[in-house]
Protein backbone atom coordinates (compact mmCIF):
# COMPACT_ATOMS: atom_id res chain seq x y z
CA UNK A 1 0.00 0.00 0.00
CA UNK A 2 1.10 3.53 -0.66
CA UNK A 3 1.99 6.11 1.91
CA UNK A 4 -0.71 8.60 2.81
CA UNK A 5 -0.43 11.82 0.85
CA UNK A 6 0.17 15.22 2.45
CA UNK A 7 -3.24 16.44 1.34
CA UNK A 8 -6.76 15.14 1.41
CA UNK A 9 -8.89 15.10 -1.68
CA UNK A 10 -12.33 16.68 -1.36
CA UNK A 11 -14.77 13.81 -1.75
CA UNK A 12 -18.53 13.75 -2.17
CA UNK A 13 -18.62 10.65 0.01
CA UNK A 14 -17.65 11.01 3.65
CA UNK A 15 -14.55 9.05 4.65
CA UNK A 16 -16.63 7.39 7.39
CA UNK A 17 -19.10 6.04 4.83
CA UNK A 18 -16.29 4.94 2.50
CA UNK A 19 -14.50 3.12 5.32
CA UNK A 20 -17.76 1.46 6.41
CA UNK A 21 -18.19 0.12 2.89
CA UNK A 22 -14.55 -0.94 2.80
CA UNK A 23 -15.02 -2.97 6.01
CA UNK A 24 -18.25 -4.54 4.68
CA UNK A 25 -16.47 -5.41 1.42
CA UNK A 26 -13.59 -7.00 3.33
CA UNK A 27 -16.04 -9.09 5.39
CA UNK A 28 -17.77 -10.25 2.21
CA UNK A 29 -14.52 -11.02 0.37
CA UNK A 30 -13.28 -13.17 3.25
CA UNK A 31 -16.25 -15.54 3.04
CA UNK A 32 -15.55 -19.09 1.93
CA UNK A 33 -17.81 -21.85 0.71
CA UNK A 34 -19.44 -23.92 3.43
CA UNK A 35 -17.17 -26.76 4.50
CA UNK A 36 -18.44 -30.31 4.30
CA UNK A 37 -18.20 -32.04 7.62
CA UNK A 38 -16.32 -35.22 6.93
CA UNK A 39 -16.65 -38.32 9.05
CA UNK A 40 -14.11 -38.28 11.84
CA UNK A 41 -13.64 -34.52 11.83
CA UNK A 42 -13.68 -32.53 15.05
CA UNK A 43 -16.95 -30.60 15.19
CA UNK A 44 -15.51 -28.00 17.57
CA UNK A 45 -12.63 -27.26 15.21
CA UNK A 46 -14.82 -27.34 12.12
CA UNK A 47 -17.27 -24.78 13.52
CA UNK A 48 -14.45 -22.38 14.36
CA UNK A 49 -14.45 -21.38 10.69
CA UNK A 50 -18.23 -20.94 10.53
CA UNK A 51 -17.92 -17.15 10.75
CA UNK A 52 -16.01 -17.18 7.46
CA UNK A 53 -18.40 -19.54 5.69
CA UNK A 54 -20.87 -18.18 3.20
CA UNK A 55 -24.35 -19.48 3.86
CA UNK A 56 -27.88 -18.43 2.87
CA UNK A 57 -28.65 -16.91 6.29
CA UNK A 58 -25.57 -14.67 6.18
CA UNK A 59 -26.44 -11.04 5.43
CA UNK A 60 -22.88 -9.87 4.68
CA UNK A 61 -23.39 -9.54 0.93
CA UNK A 62 -26.78 -7.88 1.43
CA UNK A 63 -25.23 -5.37 3.84
CA UNK A 64 -22.50 -4.50 1.35
CA UNK A 65 -24.92 -4.12 -1.56
CA UNK A 66 -27.36 -2.09 0.58
CA UNK A 67 -24.55 0.26 1.62
CA UNK A 68 -23.49 0.71 -2.01
CA UNK A 69 -27.07 1.11 -3.23
CA UNK A 70 -27.74 3.79 -0.60
CA UNK A 71 -25.08 6.07 -2.08
CA UNK A 72 -26.18 9.02 -4.16
CA UNK A 73 -24.77 9.43 -7.67
CA UNK A 74 -21.81 11.62 -6.66
CA UNK A 75 -20.86 9.22 -3.86
CA UNK A 76 -21.02 6.28 -6.29
CA UNK A 77 -18.78 8.15 -8.73
CA UNK A 78 -16.29 8.76 -5.93
CA UNK A 79 -16.30 5.05 -5.04
CA UNK A 80 -15.65 4.07 -8.66
CA UNK A 81 -12.89 6.66 -9.05
CA UNK A 82 -11.23 5.66 -5.77
CA UNK A 83 -11.37 2.00 -6.74
CA UNK A 84 -9.84 2.64 -10.15
CA UNK A 85 -7.13 4.82 -8.64
CA UNK A 86 -6.40 2.12 -6.07
CA UNK A 87 -6.21 -0.45 -8.87
CA UNK A 88 -3.75 1.74 -10.78
CA UNK A 89 -5.99 2.62 -13.72
CA UNK A 90 -5.66 6.33 -12.86
CA UNK A 91 -3.30 8.33 -10.67
CA UNK A 92 -4.63 10.54 -7.89
CA UNK A 93 -3.71 13.52 -10.06
CA UNK A 94 -6.20 12.18 -12.63
CA UNK A 95 -9.10 12.40 -10.15
CA UNK A 96 -11.30 14.44 -12.47
CA UNK A 97 -10.70 12.07 -15.38
CA UNK A 98 -11.47 9.05 -13.18
CA UNK A 99 -14.75 10.62 -12.07
CA UNK A 100 -15.66 11.48 -15.67
CA UNK A 101 -14.97 7.88 -16.70
CA UNK A 102 -17.16 6.71 -13.82
CA UNK A 103 -19.89 9.12 -14.92
CA UNK A 104 -19.74 7.60 -18.42
CA UNK A 105 -20.64 4.20 -16.98
CA UNK A 106 -23.10 5.45 -14.36
CA UNK A 107 -26.03 3.96 -16.27
CA UNK A 108 -24.68 0.54 -15.33
CA UNK A 109 -25.11 -0.96 -11.89
CA UNK A 110 -22.11 0.50 -10.06
CA UNK A 111 -22.92 -1.34 -6.83
CA UNK A 112 -22.91 -4.72 -8.62
CA UNK A 113 -19.71 -3.82 -10.45
CA UNK A 114 -17.93 -2.91 -7.21
CA UNK A 115 -19.32 -5.77 -5.09
CA UNK A 116 -18.40 -8.21 -7.86
CA UNK A 117 -14.72 -7.29 -7.79
CA UNK A 118 -12.91 -9.79 -5.53
CA UNK A 119 -10.27 -7.16 -4.67
CA UNK A 120 -12.66 -4.23 -4.23
CA UNK A 121 -11.73 -3.61 -0.58
CA UNK A 122 -7.99 -3.61 -1.35
CA UNK A 123 -8.41 -1.22 -4.27
CA UNK A 124 -10.70 1.05 -2.26
CA UNK A 125 -8.28 1.12 0.67
CA UNK A 126 -5.42 2.01 -1.66
CA UNK A 127 -7.48 4.69 -3.39
CA UNK A 128 -8.52 6.22 -0.06
CA UNK A 129 -4.91 6.15 1.10
CA UNK A 130 -3.75 7.93 -2.05
CA UNK A 131 -6.53 10.49 -1.50
CA UNK A 132 -5.16 11.17 2.00
CA UNK A 133 -7.41 8.94 4.12
CA UNK A 134 -5.82 6.12 6.10
CA UNK A 135 -7.83 3.18 7.46
CA UNK A 136 -5.56 2.65 10.49
CA UNK A 137 -5.80 6.31 11.40
CA UNK A 138 -9.58 6.22 10.96
CA UNK A 139 -9.89 3.15 13.20
CA UNK A 140 -7.73 4.75 15.93
CA UNK A 141 -9.99 7.81 15.95
CA UNK A 142 -13.30 5.94 15.84
CA UNK A 143 -12.78 2.70 17.78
Amino acid sequence: MSETTDYQLQLSISPEKAFYILVKAREFEEKTETADMEEGSNAADDRAVAILEDNPEDATEEELRAALDSLNEDEQLDMMALTWIGRGDFSIEDWDAAREEARAMSDRHISSYLAGDPLFSDYLEEGLSLAGFNLDEFERKHF
